[in-house]
């Protein structure tokens, strides 16, 4: 009997799934298969020819895909479009993708990968930057600016050669950061299917649903309105899921090729492949400073080891050098950066996005200022502090600044001044401080329209269901949506419905990065929630017999003096006089001042600000280290959440502890009578080391708010971001620690015993104690773009004739 409870009526044949009688009025559901990635051997070669004929015939696989069927390129940023679904030809590290097998279940797939037949023209490797530099042939993309050389840029914000011609001191010091990944617990993973009608959805664990949507369109050439992209909860991302990957472009090819859902999961291994992680940056800083400690002016030059392919590479050499100046004053700023191609998987943003890098350089120098000129650290940073609602001179605008509170506390509740250089042998203090952004200025590609967009719907029975692109990746940004339109409505949050993530039934939010979705969603958020607000009061005030803006909406409750109804009462007053309540909110950053090409990378609606210190205790026989308290100070202007946001903090230093000590993604040749190929050395979790709870110190977490008046009127209710900003003063608060402790400078990450061991074997010979890079490459910096700062009678744009012609940028 069918559901109607009639005779069921039966067909000829049988499924070919299940093997059972088939029915006309069976529902038929097709079975999900699965996908996996044939990856490069080699580093760098052209395919000569692919064979898939045995592959295509072994039991169980439905279809196999290669570059040929993926003929558009794709990128995140509009300028670097070079990634193929499938490489078609040229491969690029080992690990680049260049063939796809569906079949009935992984194990299967696997096997038939086993039997494509590549044969490959193995090229040149470049293996690091100084090779990039050296070897502009082979070309490992065309569209280069230089050789292998992806990006040039330099910005001069005043004359820093006659700053330095005038400063007491000059310092001097290369500093170099190892690049590593972000290691989220949960893996990539994707499923995509078409349903009835022809459309199709992606499921992913993606922070960015919105680029991977606009992707989708451009690489299978569909519209993008019959598409939809749901962004699964992640398992922790990190940056490490904010790009557009191609295993999301093969199961979406294969969904639609085949008509059924087809799933793929990346293995720990691929994951580390993948990557897009911290970019491996060498660094000279040049810093004029007067007798009494005031900075003067800075030039910096950076050398960025990019990867195989562009990835948010042009944003984050700029990112580099671009936040120097909102921390402290520096009067006149200079800032070179080159980022080169190299045969390794393609570096992209992780935590704290390019600032990292030369925020280590930059603290750790100012400790060596404050040791030559014999000043306390804490007050020499006190001495330069930027203030709020000032310029800086390339052209940043900072509102509030909370960096002074930060400092004081950490420093009060560490007990810094008793214990700073008189903890005895083997133990000391460092301090260091950062800061970081509250999103982008600039979405990723240029447009006038809202950065983030929510939209409320009001049901009579009170529920709220809010609407929103923004991505839930474990930092509690649903939590936080629903936290802001409760308290602009007086009610519950529980009382609220989040649908987040999902292109297909949410505004656009950019997404997940740059501690983006508190102050944008959050903004836009307050908007819509206003709006449905002044409905209800307006409806509720010819009831309360009061002026709308009297009435008071809190605790559940819409209410004056003793005339009381409950927020369900209200709404359906609301209702029955505007009809169906529902209201929108969106949110543009405020223009930023800068108008050279190039001031779109730094601006921000707000800054965060935080101070760190650490505690070491350094065994000199074996050099290992240990941590046994860490205080770290957090400018978050008002805190939404005390939980998520301490968990962010804490989240911060675990993480910039372990790239402090250990992590590192490193490469290694393969020998020759394989393939010298350049493979990943430790791509598990087994040998890739990282800190574990058992490692971790005491955390002493202190959020710094600002009264109000004082908050920062970009960000909703004053509130600011704390989920990268607290990483960045770890690793320099690490690094000035031990030098306290033993009288070693470690101008390196990650540090390491041995290289504890060697700086104190350098200062037992006399020499100079200390183990980092020596040599800065000669590197082919362009002339910069000279822009006037705010005092010297700038106006924001570049002098004349010192803007470099447009770079015309190719697909690959």
């Amino acid at each position: 009997m069918n559901v109607l409870g009639k005779p069921r009526r039966r067909v000829d044949g049988r499924s070919k799934v299940t093997g059972q009688t088939r029915f006309a009025d069976d529902i038929v559901l097709p079975r999900m298969v699965h996908a996996r990635l044939l990856r490069s051997s080699h580093a760098h070669a052209r395919i000569k020819e692919i064979d898939v004929e045995k592959a295509r015939k072994h039991p169980g696989v439905h279809l196999v895909l290669t570059g040929k069927d993926f003929p558009v390129t794709f990128g995140i940023l509009p300028v670097t479009q070079d990634e193929y679904a499938l490489a078609p030809e040229h491969v690029r590290y080992v690990g680049d993708p260049i063939a796809a097998v569906i079949a009935k279940d992984e194990q299967t797939a696997t096997e038939a990968l086993d039997l494509i037949e590549v044969k490959y023209e193995v090229l040149k490797t470049i293996a690091t930057p100084e090779e990039a530099l050296q070897n502009p042939e082979p070309r490992i993309h065309a569209y280069s600016e230089l050789g292998n050389i992806h990006r040039l840029q330099a910005f001069q914000f005043g004359d820093v050669e006659e700053t330095f011609k005038k400063s007491d001191l000059i310092f001097e010091d290369l500093f170099f950061y190892e690049g590593n990944t972000h290691l989220p617990i949960e893996q990539h993973a994707a499923v995509a299917q078409v349903d009835g009608e022809g459309k199709l959805t992606l499921w992913s664990s993606t922070q960015v649903p919105h680029y991977v949507h606009r992707s989708l369109a451009r690489v299978l050439q569909k519209p993008a309105s019959h598409i939809r992209v749901i962004a699964c909860p992640n398992g922790g991302g990190f940056g490490g899921k904010c790009d557009v990957c191609n295993h999301e472009m093969v199961v979406a090819k294969a969904a639609v090729m085949l008509g059924r859902p087809v799933k793929i999961c990346l293995n720990r291994e691929e994951v580390f492949y993948l990557h897009r992680g911290r970019h491996p940056v060498l660094m000279k800083f040049r810093t004029g400073v007067t007798k009494d400690g005031k900075l003067t002016g800075m030039h910096l030059q950076t050398l960025v080891d990019g990867g195989g392919y562009g990835s948010y590479g042009v944003a984050s050499t700029f990112y580099t050098g671009a936040l120097q100046t909102v921390t402290y004053e520096l009067p006149r700023y200079k800032f070179d950066a080159a980022r080169v191609f190299t045969n390794k998987p393609p570096c992209g943003p992780k935590r704290g996005h390019g600032t990292p890098q030369p925020r280590f350089g930059q603290e750790v120098q100012l400790d060596k200022i404050a040791e030559r000129l014999k000043m306390d650290p804490a007050e020499l940073r006190l001495k330069n502090l930027v203030k709020a609602n000032s310029l800086t001179a390339n052209w940043l605008k900072v509102g509030s600044i909370g960096l002074e509170e930060c400092i004081k506390q950490v420093v009060e509740r560490s007990q810094w001044k008793k214990r700073f250089r008189k903890m005895g042998p083997g133990k000391g203090l460092g301090l260091a401080c950062g800061s970081y952004l509250c999103g982008a200025g600039l979405p990723i590609y240029w447009n006038r329209m809202p950065q983030s967009g929510v939209q409320l719907l009001l049901d009579r029975s009170g529920q709220v269901t809010v609407f929103c692109g923004a991505t839930e990746i474990g930092q509690g940004s649903d939590d936080v949506l629903a936290a802001i339109v409760a308290e602009v409505l007086g009610i519950d949050p529980f009382e609220i419905r989040c649908i987040t993530g999902d292109t297909g039934m949410t505004p656009v939010d950019l997404g997940s990065y740059s501690s983006r979705v508190t102050v944008m969603m959050g903004n836009a958020a307050i908007q819509a929630a206003e709006k449905l607000k002044a409905m209800i009061a307006e409806a509720a005030s010819e009831q309360l017999q009061v002026a709308p803006d009297k009435i008071v909406f809190s605790n559940g409750k819409v209410s004056f003096d003793n005339r009381v109804l409950t927020f369900a009462e209200a709404v359906v007053m609301a209702e029955e006089k505007f009809g169906t309540l529902g209201s929108v909110g969106s949110y543009r950053p405020p223009r930023a001042p800068g108008r050279f090409k190039g001031a779109g990378v730094g601006p921000s609606p707000a800054y965060s600000y935080t101070a760190c210190v650490v505690e070491v205790d350094v065994d000199k026989t074996t050099g290992w280290i240990t941590v046994p308290k860490i205080w770290i100070a957090h400018d978050i202007g008002r805190t939404i959440n005390p939980v998520l946001a301490r968990g962010q903090v804490e989240g911060s230093v675990y993480m910039g502890l372990s790239e402090a000590l250990m992590e590192e993604q490193v490469f290694r040749r393969l020998p020759p009578k394989l393939s010298s190929a350049l493979v990943h050395k430790i791509p598990s979790l087994l040998e890739y080391k990282s800190l574990t709870s058992l490692d971790m110190p005491e955390v002493d977490t202190v959020l710094v708010e600002q009264e109000e008046g004082m908050r920062d009127p970009n960000c909703p209710f004053g509130a600011k971001e704390a989920g990268q900003g607290p990483l960045l003063p770890v690793m320099p608060a690490v690094a000035n620690a031990i030098f306290d402790a033993v009288g070693v400078r470690i101008d390196e990450l990650p540090i390491t015993p041995d290289k504890v061991l060697k700086a104190l074997e350098l200062k037992a010979s006399g020499k100079d104690a200390r183990v980092g890079p020596t040599v800065f490459p000669s590197v082919p910096y362009p002339d910069p773009v000279v822009v006037l700062p705010p005092w010297e009678g700038g106006d924001g744009n570049a002098v004349e004739g010192s803007e470099r012609p447009k770079v015309k940028v190719r697909s690959a």
